[in-house]
């Protein structure tokens, strides 16, 4: 039988030093770089009520979500998508800023079947969102952001697939064919899923143009080429003006200078699966290493009237948890949990070590104090096993030793020269 004592339950992990290092400082780094855009932190409370994510536009797949009861009897869920608690937030706490309002949130969400990763039922996402401003400049900004953190996190092989939903829901326009039947192609052209595509378009009478069109959507993705080839197969208004966007979009990401991580991606269309507010952009990264897309995001100009507020929305959100994954696996260097001293001393100069260790924390240095009391030689022995730098010996007072750990040689100096020195 399972002892479930000494185990977590499944998709769920124990986080260790080295690797809890490594996410907090992946976190610390993009909060400064996100601050410096001049986006604001928010942090949504952990549990939220079933309401927020469901409702009339279920926003968030019941059978995925965390449910639980209040002492009322009200349905409980630990949110599953921080972006939703975002919009939430500004729409009922931040209804008269000044727009455009920059958002960005790092923390944990809880999931059923969250793909990739493991599967992972808890996982960090950290997210940027611009309320209030519906133009290509806010898109494109996003776009930049998200390509700038992701570098800030020591990543230089990846790419931001970017579409426009607009383009599909023109086309769809143009065929008559009914919302569950336009919801199954979404399906099919996510899954990439070729000859289910063929079998809706061939039981219409949709014109040839515009059904090879349809067909061709999984095939649309490349360079800049791919809107001109759009544009010169189709004449519905609504799909041309979501190229127009796109393209827009592109040349304001180009004057960034980021044109190199971007590609277009027409077949990029929310299924029922993902994120399903989506009114104009919509882009995905990827990168070596992993199987999923480490980013999302888009347009989403309708999700805060869920909540009685009209105004525009853009954003992403990052999944650190796959971004972790995936500098592992490319084994790219990072900052690591490294100990620079050990300090240990006798009972005549426990003062003077304690003085020594505040003035070295001050220089920002990571310094540890033996607790053991054991003789120098064992500490000498746990130093190089734990991989601290070195060792300091406070004998006295004043009379200190600086035990070099790799050659082993040791230096004799004074509390008074390293003072001075500081």
């Amino acid at each position: 039988m399972l002892n479930r004592k000494i185990y977590t339950p499944g998709g769920l992990n124990d986080i260790l030093h080295e690797e809890c290092f490594l996410k907090k400082d992946l976190e610390t780094g993009m909060r400064s770089l996100l601050r410096t855009y001049g986006y604001k932190e928010l942090e949504p409370p952990t549990i939220e009520y079933y309401d927020v994510f469901s409702g009339d536009n279920d926003l968030i797949p019941q059978e995925t979500m965390f449910k639980f009861f209040d002492q009322y009897g009200r349905i409980l869920v630990l949110r599953p998508d921080l972006t939703i608690s975002v919009a939430r937030i500004t729409a009922t706490k931040l209804k008269d800023y000044e727009s455009p309002i920059r958002h960005f949130y790092i923390g944990n969400a809880y999931k059923y079947n969250e793909i990739g990763g493991g599967k992972q039922k808890e996982f960090t996402q950290a997210g940027v969102e611009i309320i209030g401003q519906s133009n290509p400049e806010s898109d494109a900004e996003v776009i930049a952001t998200a390509i700038n953190t992701i570098k800030s996190a020591g990543l230089k092989k990846f790419q931001i697939d970017i579409g426009q939903i607009e383009f599909f829901n023109g086309l769809m326009d143009e065929t008559g064919l009914n919302q569950e039947e336009i919801d199954q192609i979404r399906e099919l052209i996510d899954s990439k899923d070729y000859i289910g595509i063929e079998e809706i378009v061939a039981k219409h009478n949709i014109r040839k143009e515009l059904g090879e069109l349809i067909l061709d959507l999984p095939k649309l993705f490349g360079s800049v080429d791919v809107i001109a080839k759009a544009e010169k197969i189709t004449n519905n208004e609504r799909s041309l003006n979501a190229l127009k966007n796109l393209r827009n979009i592109l040349e304001i990401i180009d004057d960034y200078g980021f044109s190199e991580y971007v590609s277009v991606d027409l077949s990029l269309v929310p299924s029922s699966n993902n994120f399903k507010c989506y009114t104009g952009i919509i882009f995905k990264g990827f990168t070596y290493g992993v199987g999923f897309p480490i980013l999302r995001g888009g347009r989403y100009d309708n999700l805060l009237s869920n909540f009685n507020d009209d105004r525009p929305a853009t954003g992403f959100s990052l999944g650190i948890n796959f971004l972790m994954m995936a500098l592992d696996r490319q084994k790219i260097p990072s900052n690591t949990l490294k100990i620079d001293s050990l300090v240990c001393y006798n009972d005549a100069g426990r003062k003077t070590a304690f003085k020594l260790v505040k003035e070295l924390r001050k220089q920002n240095l990571y310094i540890e104090v033996d607790l053991s009391r054991k003789g120098i030689e064992d500490q000498r022995e746990y130093a190089k096993k734990s991989n601290i730098d070195g060792l300091i010996y406070v004998l006295n007072d004043e009379d200190i030793e600086v035990h070099n750990l790799e050659n082993g040689e040791i230096t004799k100096t004074s509390i008074t020269k390293i003072l001075n020195k500081a």
